[in-house]
């Protein structure tokens, strides 16, 4: 088990304040690879986020942690492959007990461990009651909703099911605000919860986590009809104006230049919702699935101070990097069980990490291993090239039985690596 005191009495220590950033992490719900202006959308307008990419690092080759909700928010919040700590399978329902392990250690402890002022603002989806809501694994305040907008009886009654027994509640703490509310307010809600917090912690450091419920379905707005674009599109540019907004305040507090933005999506697009479902652009397939469509996603990062603006980075960077990346940059050491790296060099220009990066599929099956160039599928055997091919259009397996045999290896291994919480978040 992982001691957080003993993780940060064996760090580094904390940097000086003048080197440590302030942190905000926004990762919307199902967003698509092609669903942003600066990822090459004709039609949806994310002027806010296209300031992100241009001011800063757009990453064209970022994983998300696994091809729907749970396991990629483990990921995220951990640094770990989800299979690791457990919820690499499937999604938690309302009636579940299960959730990330209360003895993992996440970003919000380790930024909360260097002193920083720490909440989240949105939806969660690793575990429905304490000791797994974010107040338990290191937010000092949260409001939002435990798990995903679509688990409630007021929606799935509009679907036909009348008989589904949970209900979908707004919670700060371990208070339920309010039942079945109006998720038109969502994305304005949580996004002034963020500003409210940076600005009341403006004079310290902070960590805001800004975990958007949509454009997962059902797709509510406050500004409908605004983009002239369909209910999807007003959807992502409500998202984007509230980023505006959230840029603005660093701007009127003057601390923009000592804060990391992060904007990214936990997954790829829900394709079979159509026009309420987004797009992977170029990509195959999309959320469900451990093709690039699934697993590919947008992500863009700001931080005048630290990082240059303008910069492309086309090297394979997934968000199990984002935790020890996060560690370096407050000054505490991250956890020896973290599988991912710290990427501050590769974001500055430096060479990508060499590693294998592994995909569960979403009944927890084991999907897909990407060594640098080459992606290969485990269950068909599919061997595909992302540099020339990142649509997986053509298997070249035949052509390099090297590379597969290669694999068959790294998955000789993959297959007898099991949970270190076994029975515990399951």
């Amino acid at each position: 088990l992982i001691l957080l005191g003993a993780l940060l009495l064996g760090g580094s220590g904390a940097a000086p304040d003048a080197a440590r950033p302030n942190v905000i992490l926004i990762m919307t719900d199902d967003q698509g690879y092609g669903d942003l202006g600066c990822y090459g959308h004709p039609v949806i307008r994310t002027p806010h986020i296209d300031r992100l990419a241009k001011e800063g690092v757009r990453l064209t080759r970022f994983y998300a942690g696994g091809c729907v909700c749970t396991p990629s928010r483990a990921a995220l919040m951990t640094g770990c492959e989800p299979r690791a700590v457990g919820l690499e399978k499937h999604v938690i329902f309302p009636n579940q007990t299960r959730g990330l392990h209360p003895d993992e250690v996440t970003i919000a402890e380790i930024c909360k461990g260097a002193g920083y002022a720490t909440a989240c603002f949105g939806k969660w989806h690793l575990g429905n009651a304490p000791p797994l809501l974010p107040v338990d694994q290191g937010f000092d305040e949260w409001f939002g909703i435990p798990y995903s907008n679509d688990m409630s009886a007021k929606e799935q009654a509009i679907r036909g099911r009348a008989d589904y027994p949970h209900s979908l509640p707004v919670m700060r703490g371990h208070e339920v605000l309010e039942w079945e509310p109006d998720q038109s307010s969502f994305t304005r809600d949580f996004t002034e919860g963020a500003i409210d917090f940076v600005r009341a912690h403006a004079s310290e450091r902070f960590f805001v986590y800004l975990p958007h419920p949509m454009p997962h379905i059902p797709l509510y707005t406050g500004a409908p009809g605004e983009s002239n674009a369909g209910l999807y599109a007003d959807v992502i540019e409500e998202i984007d104006a509230g980023i505006g907004r959230l840029l603005d305040t660093l701007d009127d507090l003057e601390i923009a230049d000592d804060t990391l933005v992060i904007f990214t999506s936990d997954n790829g697009p829900w394709l079979p919702f159509k026009a309420h479902g987004g797009s992977a652009g170029p990509l195959r397939d999309g959320k469900g699935t451990v093709f690039e469509g699934g697993i590919r996603v947008p992500c863009v990062m700001r931080w005048p101070n630290g990082l240059d603006a303008g910069r492309r980075v086309d090297d394979a960077i997934s968000m199990i990097d984002i935790l020890p990346t996060i560690a370096g940059l407050v000054g505490v050491a991250p956890p020896d069980v973290v599988d991912g790296v710290d990427v501050l060099r590769t974001l500055r220009g430096g060479a990508g990490p060499e590693r294998l990066l592994r995909f569960d599929q979403a009944r927890g099956e084991r999907g897909a291993m990407i060594r640098g160039r080459w992606k290969y599928h485990v269950v068909s055997g599919e061997l595909y090239d992302l540099h020339v091919d990142p649509g997986e259009k053509w298997n070249v397996a035949d052509a390099h039985p090297g590379i597969v045999e290669a694999f068959g290896r790294d998955l000789e291994t993959w297959n007898v690596l099991e949970s270190r919480q076994v029975g515990a978040s399951r």
